[in-house]
């Protein structure tokens, strides 16, 4: 078989394995994100405001808004840094050569993604997983800046994970007009319905495209060129020609961010916030309904009127002029029905409802530095105030780091080793292997459980140690300052080094070793000018009697 229908077949297994899902993410879309989510190849740059008729209470799209603003800010924030290198050994992180390599290379990556579309890729993603729980992002070399980040929304895309549940295969079908199928595969490579569109000049048509990702089962892995890569990427046109692709290449290492806001059990997709405030944000958009139709009949309710008048209908607006003959036909015009609306009632359940869509995608724990009148809170504070409502978030925020964040640094960073673009490596690290600790504001919350447990031992020792000073002792100091810093994700250019703190303290205890002498010197100086100047104008019979006993 050839390639064009391999990757077609496996397509059409891949789009049946997703289909118990598409349902629910349409259901999703209409109340939350409309104009997210491909559920057609040929829904792409829709336009209309019919998408947001479903849409009469904004609370959900306003909470996901916080939502994914507070990941970005949380995990990865392009104004501070949210990772560091290390290594598996810690006698190693704590060597000063390593930590300044470490904290140069951090700051060189940190660069490239300030360059390149990274975080506005990153912002989409925590939207789409928020919403639907699964997002995808394809990462592509860019000769300016180092990559491209190509975020896909849901629908348009499947994947598929290997025995260890890890996502290793991306699917996706989507169009490219006329003229970019030509710039990006050249004219060559394109279909023969596409090169008459092209010599015709209709270079606005649509065409839809294949592409697929996944690891490559037949290469031989002594060579390195493109068809021969761990991982195969092939592009052709749908209804092309039969067994021609546009483009076969391949990568090094999978090529994409592919994360889950969570998953049950063995489930390829993952589960989301939007998915459990559905129901909610269903019932919200029919009590807005109902309460605007309630106000309606209210305000505006339908009247019975004698048959003669039955074409007088612009008459019962408002500010309208209705004639009658007698008082018996003026006192036939009244309303149909009365309805009696309790609004307060209404606005309380509704009230209701939008709290728990907002507690389904963490508005209060967002919001909490927003609202807080104290703008130098802390990450130690945020936790006291809210460690429970922290903790919940645990599980998610270590499945992105692993899913999301993990990849797209290992893939920056292999390819500033392959531009050959990061510092000479100390010699301390040769032949290690690296590892990545996040530090970003929600890591710091996890972590600073552990600092205020810290933090409450030295408070004590410091009150004992007024009562008996030697309990110190029983304190590593020195380590101290090496942990703290790391818990706090200090830059650990600020901490200096244990090697150099021996020699500073060396140098300290050998100036006041010198201090001393010299004021033992100077006291025996000045004792023999006294005693010069009380034994002056004496024999020197008597001088040696003032020395006698020794």
């Amino acid at each position: 078989m050839e390639l064009r229908e391999k990757v077609q077949s496996r397509w059409d297994a891949l789009k049946e394995e997703r289909s118990s899902w598409m349902s629910h993410w349409k259901d999703i879309s209409e109340v939350l994100l409309p104009r997210a989510g491909r559920f057609l190849p040929t829904e792409n740059n829709r336009g209309g405001k019919a998408a947001f008729r479903k849409i009469l209470d904004s609370t959900g799209t306003r909470a996901l808004r916080t939502l994914s603003g507070g990941m970005m800010s949380g995990m990865t924030s392009p104004a501070r840094p949210w990772f560091r290198l290390t290594t598996f050994n810690p006698e190693l992180d704590e060597s000063y050569e390593v930590k300044v390599w470490m904290s140069q290379v951090t700051s060189l990556m940190q660069m490239v993604f300030y360059k390149s579309n990274t975080y506005r890729a990153l912002q989409m993603a925590y939207e789409e997983l928020g919403a639907f729980g699964t997002s995808a992002t394809l990462i592509y070399d860019d000769f300016d800046r180092v990559i491209h980040c190509h975020p896909l929304t849901i629908g348009e895309f499947a994947i598929a994970t290997d025995s260890r549940g890890r996502v290793n295969t991306v699917y996706r079908e989507f169009r490219m007009t006329v003229a970019m199928l030509v710039q990006e595969f050249g004219l060559e490579n394109v279909s023969r319905t596409v090169k008459d569109l092209y010599d015709r000049g209709q270079m606005d048509e649509w065409v839809e495209v294949i592409n697929a990702i996944e690891p490559r089962t037949e290469r031989d892995p002594r060579k390195t060129d493109a068809k021969n890569m761990p991982y195969l990427s092939v592009y052709f046109e749908k209804s092309g020609d039969k067994g021609k692709v546009l483009r076969e290449t391949g990568f090094t290492e999978f090529p994409a961010m592919c994360a889950r806001w969570s998953v049950t059990g063995g489930d390829i997709y993952g589960t989301s916030p939007g998915m459990e405030a559905l129901g909610d944000l269903c019932q919200l958009q029919q009590m807005q309904f109902r309460k605007s139709q309630a106000i309606d009949y209210k305000v505006h309710p339908p009247v019975l009127i004698p048959s003669e008048m039955k074409n007088m209908g612009t008459q019962f607006l408002p500010g309208g002029v209705i004639p009658y003959s007698n008082a018996q036909q003026a006192q036939q015009i009244r309303s149909a029905y009365m309805v009696d609306l309790d609004l307060n009632s209404l606005l309380v359940d509704i009230q209701d409802v939008r709290q728990r869509i907002n507690e389904a995608f963490y508005r209060d724990i967002f919001m909490l530095m927003v609202n807080s009148t104290d703008k130098t809170m802390t990450a130690t504070e945020v936790t006291e105030r809210h460690e429970e409502k922290m903790l919940l978030m645990g599980p998610v925020l270590e499945r992105l780091n692993a899913e999301m964040l993990d990849p797209l640094i290992n893939i920056v960073f292999n390819k500033l080793v392959q531009a050959d673009l990061l510092p000479p490596l100390p010699e301390d690290l040769q032949g290690q292997q690296l590892n990545v600790e996040f530090i970003s504001i929600l890591a710091q919350a996890q972590k600073a459980i552990s600092t205020n447990s810290v933090d409450r031992m030295f408070s004590v020792l410091g009150n004992l140690a007024g009562m008996r000073p030697d309990i110190v002792d029983n304190v590593n100091l020195d380590f101290w300052p090496q942990w703290y810093a790391d818990a706090l994700g200090v830059d650990p250019r600020f901490i200096v080094s244990g090697k150099k703190v021996a020699v500073i303290r060396e140098q300290r205890a050998q100036a006041e070793q010198q201090a001393a002498a010299m004021e033992q010197l100077q006291g025996a100086t000045q004792a023999a000018k006294n005693m010069g100047m009380t034994m002056q104008g004496q024999s020197p019979e008597q001088i040696m009697q003032a020395f006698t006993g020794y």
